[in-house]
């Protein structure tokens, strides 16, 4: 495996770090995959000046010119993408086959946005007046700051980046620090198709006090964040005081209800999909499943069969369910939260072995947990961790569902029209499933969570012209009243 030596990339040009740091293979650190420059606040004010300078250019540039540019960048994503799927998995730890899966979701969200750039830009509405029209035309921000996690390295990168361009803003790219190397295959694909010099620049930086840094930058219009919420929340309170547009996504405590008329078997693949996958590193992920009493001992009977047989290891294999998490701090993080769960009257459900040497979890059900209120109940652990409760009524597991400061996505396995209907009307979440798994965001539909979750802005489809355009009202005075209007 070769190393890769990142550059900042500003103003169409690879641009030198004040230092290097390095990105390891969360499945074997003997694995260097890039050394990676640090910014200085001087980086962050060049990349934004060169968003400034191109931006009236490119908001001229009509909205299909700007399409075929993302549409070409969406053909060499998908003739790049195993490349950039290795890279991924290397730095991350995703299993290559959702590596894959995420690098051609990427090259799908650029043509659906290359589409959209043919869409309607505004209304036409009728006045009381006869002599008068109005319309609302849609016109860009200006320039935005798209922080990504490092969780989705290209697919949520693209969708904030995506929409951007095909709305006429220009952007500067502050990729997460353990993902630099996906974050380089995207913006190379994009230049590569054409885009001009300083409409998207890519600068790598390090640290949450960093971050915040970028949003102080005067040229700055609009900051798009996902991550934690600790970050997410003083990003809200910089920008906010500096008066710029702000969109959070951040945390999730997802949770399945497993209704009493479930499909047992169903339930338990749709569980240990949502809850291992990318060894639970989404938000989305499954992280509780709240069961009726009268299924709780099928369902963790069929939840350990298929913990036994999930394939712990290589993330490059093809065969690997559950690959590591990002990083050692995670793994002890994580260990140390199951250990607390254990402690206060959980029980694991189903074994699995892990490699020894690697940032690696077991994937782990905790039955039994019977508080509600407790810390694996309660908070995101980012992991392929699962907490399991149980309630008598429906109206008792959407009271536990809800019970948690997040609200992004929720499920309900169920065979009931009405009970899906009662749940889809009761879920404090921004995403519901019924018989699918919490996981899941398909590009053309808005995105986006309640309560801690976010910022109650919406991704992702037309929602996201919401927050990357300004909309401009025109009254056009002065028409005839008949003449070329009357029909005779």
């Amino acid at each position: 495996m070769t190393t890769a030596n990142l550059r900042h990339l500003i103003n169409g040009h690879e641009v030198d770090g004040t230092a290097a740091a390095e990105d390891r293979s969360p499945a074997d650190p003997a694995d260097l995959v890039a050394l990676v420059p640090a910014a200085s606040r001087d980086h962050l004010v060049m990349a934004a000046d060169a968003a400034r300078a191109a931006l009236p250019r490119w908001a001229r540039l009509s909205g299909p010119s700007r399409g075929e540019i993302l549409y070409r960048a969406a053909e060499l994503v998908g003739a790049r993408a195993e490349a950039i799927a290795t890279d991924l998995t290397r730095e991350m730890g995703k299993p290559i086959s959702e590596a894959l899966g995420e690098t051609r979701r990427a090259a799908s969200i650029l043509r659906y946005w290359a589409g959209q750039t043919y869409e309607p830009v505004g209304e036409v509405f009728d006045s009381i007046s006869a002599r008068t029209r109005i319309s609302t035309l849609r016109q860009p921000l200006g320039v935005v700051c798209a922080i990504t996690p490092w969780n989705f390295p290209i697919a949520i990168p693209t969708w904030k980046i995506a929409p951007a361009l095909a709305y006429g803003n220009t952007v500067v790219f502050k990729p997460a620090s353990a993902s630099p190397r996906t974050a380089d295959h995207l913006v190379r694909a994009l230049l590569d198709a054409g885009l001009p010099d300083g409409v998207l620049n890519l600068v790598y930086a390090f640290g949450e006090q960093v971050t915040t840094e970028w949003i102080r930058v005067p040229r700055v219009d609009a900051v798009s964040f996902t991550g934690s919420e600790t970050v997410g929340r003083m990003l809200q309170i910089e920008a906010t005081r500096v008066h710029l547009r702000v969109q959070l996504e951040l945390g999730g405590k997802n949770a399945v209800v497993v209704a009493d008329d479930a499909d047992v078997e169903l339930a338990a693949d749709l569980i240990v999909r949502g809850a291992m996958s990318s060894a639970g590193q989404k938000c989305t992920a499954t992280s509780r499943v709240v069961a009726s009493r009268r299924i709780e001992t099928p369902l963790t009977e069929a939840l350990s069969r298929r913990i036994s047989t999930l394939k712990i290891g290589d993330p490059l294999d093809t065969d690997t369910n559950v690959g590591p998490v990002v990083d050692d701090a995670a793994r002890i993080r994580i260990t140390s939260m199951v250990d607390a769960a254990i402690a206060a009257g959980g029980r694991t459900v189903g074994t699995a072995q892990v490699p020894s040497r690697g940032s690696y979890v077991p994937p782990t059900i905790i039955a039994g947990v019977t508080d509600p209120a407790s810390r694996i109940a309660q908070e995101e652990v980012f992991g392929p961790v699962v907490a399991m409760l149980s309630a008598d009524t429906l109206e008792e597991a959407i009271r536990i569902h809800n019970q948690v400061a997040y609200g992004l996505s929720g499920s309900i396995i169920t065979q009931s029209l009405a009970t899906a209907q009662i749940f889809i009307q009761a879920a404090q979440v921004g995403v519901v499933h019924v018989n699918g798994e919490t996981a899941g965001a398909e590009p053309h539909v808005p995105f986006g969570g309640m309560k801690g979750s976010s910022s109650f802005s919406r991704e992702q489809g037309r929602a996201a012209a919401d927050f990357y355009t300004q909309t401009k009202t025109v009254y056009v005075d002065g028409l005839p009243e008949a003449g070329l209007f009357d029909l005779g």
